[in-house]
C-alpha cells in the first residue's frame, strides 16, 4: 500500500468532540473553580484546556539585507515571508526560532535580542521575532520554502506578504534602521486583517 500524498494531511482542528483520555464525548461548560468555557469529560473528569500557540522566528540579516523566503506551502502559499514557525514542545522560543531558520532558509544565525512580541488573540497566537545575524550567506531552502532572498529596507516586497505580524515586525526594522536605534517591540493586533 502507498502513502498518501503530503497534500492529504493536514493540522487537526482546535475543538475536539472527544474525550482523548477516555472517548467520551466533551461536554461545553465552566469546571468547578475555573472561570472559562472549557471543553470538559463528565465521564472521567479531564478538562480539555485550549491555550494560546507560539509562533517563533528570526529577522535575519546579511550585510544591511533581510532574507526572506517565498511560501512553499498554505497558508499564503507564493507569499514572502520571515523564516518562522510555531515552537514545538521541550524547546525555548529561541530554539524553536533558530530551528525554524535552519529548516526553512538552511540559514545559519546568531540570534541578538527579542524583537517583537505581538498578541494576535483572533489567531489564538503569540508570535516572538529575534534580530539575527547569519554567519554565512549560504543557504539550502527546506520544503517549506520556494525560494529565498536578500533585500535591502528599500526592497522590501510590501504587497507580497503573507503575514500581517511580518510586516508590522518589518516595518518597525525599517523605522528603527532609520533612528539609527533597535529596541524590542510588544503589542496586539487585535482585529483580522489580510494584507492582499
Amino acid at each position: 500500500m502507498s502513502s498518501p500524498s503530503p497534500e492529504f494531511y493536514f493540522p487537526v482542528p482546535r475543538s475536539q468532540r472527544y474525550c482523548s483520555q477516555c472517548a467520551h464525548a466533551l461536554t461545553q461548560m465552566v469546571p468547578p473553580g475555573d472561570n472559562r468555557l472549557r471543553d470538559v469529560c463528565e465521564n472521567c473528569g479531564a478538562v480539555h484546556y485550549q491555550n494560546p500557540r507560539n509562533v517563533v522566528g528570526v529577522l535575519p540579516i546579511w550585510d544591511g539585507k533581510i532574507l526572506l523566503c517565498k511560501r512553499a506551502i498554505e497558508p499564503r502559499y507564493g507569499l514572502w515571508t520571515l523564516p518562522a514557525g510555531f515552537m514545538e514542545l521541550n524547546e525555548t522560543t529561541a530554539e524553536g526560532a533558530l530551528r525554524e531558520t535552519d529548516e526553512e532558509a538552511g540559514a545559519s544565525v546568531e540570534l541578538s535580542k527579542l524583537y517583537t512580541v505581538i498578541d494576535v488573540p483572533h489567531a489564538e497566537q503569540v508570535h516572538f521575532y529575534y534580530l539575527g545575524n547569519l554567519r554565512s550567506p549560504e543557504l539550502n531552502p527546506g520544503p517549506e520554502t520556494l525560494e529565498t532572498m536578500f533585500v535591502t529596507p528599500d526592497e522590501i516586497p510590501w504587497d507580497e506578504l503573507a503575514f500581517r505580524t511580518v510586516r508590522t515586525t518589518l516595518e518597525h526594522y525599517c523605522n528603527d534602521v532609520k533612528r539609527g536605534r533597535f529596541e524590542s517591540h510588544f503589542y496586539a493586533l487585535e482585529t483580522p486583517f489580510h494584507i492582499r
